[in-house]
């Protein structure tokens, strides 16, 4: 038996990446889609194949008191995350919700408890987890193929024309560069540092905004010192094309990523000079794939509402 999918917010990356990763995964199915314009959620789902008799809609409590639907996939702007969870929450539904998942810690908790309250699995969609050369590499550097890490510096930037953009504006998001990739910076650090150095012990943030002027941050860089004493930094921006890159030092030695942060499960890993070779496949049906085996197995997606609490908690801190 599959499980039936919703999408709320059909933006870009649910056009994307999110309706054709349910579709890939065998024992998910697109059922139903919801936007506040019923046209759009009715092309919406006659073009990814919805399966649901009557799969758009325009209204949220309609939609999860369908009783075939089991999980919902929320991709609105940040703001409304945590009213979102919350109501499929209430009504008995799984939901995996976009990043960042809130845009302050008192949301991002309210949104674990409803979760917990109504037994469901909340997950947050840092799909960089099932990138196969981050998850292959990862596993290197745990079983010390590094040594102690002691540092790692991430860059995610991309060019922006103008400051039309939704996360630009203070109505429905709070951050601009730090929530489209500085978010997913911040999960890649913690998911390869914190299993060995511990948790984040002190962040700071440096924010610009002078090329646009508007409130919300359109090139931050992030520092922060772990338990261990490991120190990590990210860069993201909305004003400059540039490759993106991660890197990670240890005592014994240190990786390059080159080009794979993005969608596409691609690009170059070195470790200690040596390529390492994996193969590319789609991180989004992973990222879905693994949230379909928490709802089957009763646990914790790979990456919860726990995590992706603690990740806005520091953004917070750093950035307000």
């Amino acid at each position: 038996m599959s499980i039936n999918f919703a999408i709320i917010g059909l933006g870009r990356i649910a056009r994307n990446q999110l309706a054709p990763a349910v579709n890939q995964v065998d024992e998910a199915r697109l059922w139903s889609v919801l936007s506040r314009d019923r046209d759009r959620a009715a092309e919406f789902a006659d073009a990814n194949s919805a399966q649901s008799p009557a799969p758009a809609y325009t209204d949220l409590e309609k939609l999860v008191s369908d009783p075939e639907l089991d999980a919902v996939i929320i991709a609105t702007p940040d703001k409304l995350h945590a009213k979102d969870v919350i109501t499929c929450a209430k009504a008995g539904k799984h939901v995996l919700v976009e990043k960042p998942m809130a845009t302050d810690v008192e949301d991002a908790t309210a949104m674990v408890h409803a979760c917990e309250e109504a037994g469901v699995r909340l997950g947050v969609a840092y799909h960089l987890h099932w990138h196969n050369g981050h998850r292959l590499l990862a596993g290197k550097i745990r079983a010390g193929a590094l040594g102690p890490i002691r540092h790692m510096r991430v860059q995610w930037t991309f060019k922006s024309d103008d400051a039309s953009n939704w996360r630009a504006s203070p109505e429905v998001g709070q951050w601009w560069s730090i929530a489209a990739v500085g978010t997913h910076c911040l999960d890649l650090i913690r998911w390869i540092m914190v299993p060995s150095c511990g948790e984040v012990e002190s962040i700071n943030g440096m924010i610009s905004n002078k090329t646009w002027g508007g409130p919300h941050d359109e090139t931050a860089i992030l520092s922060m010192r772990f338990e261990s004493g490991a120190t990590a930094e990210f860069c993201s921006s909305v004003l400059i094309e540039a490759p993106t890159k991660a890197e990670i030092y240890g005592a014994d030695g240190y990786a390059i990523c080159d080009g794979t942060l993005g969608p596409h499960g691609a690009g170059t890993i070195h470790i200690k000079g040596n390529e390492l070779e994996y193969e590319t496949e789609n991180p989004y049906a992973g990222e879905i794939q693994d949230f379909v085996n928490a709802i089957r197995e009763g646990r914790s997606p790979e990456v919860d509402g726990k995590e992706g609490a603690r990740n806005v908690e520091l953004l917070v801190m750093a950035a307000g």
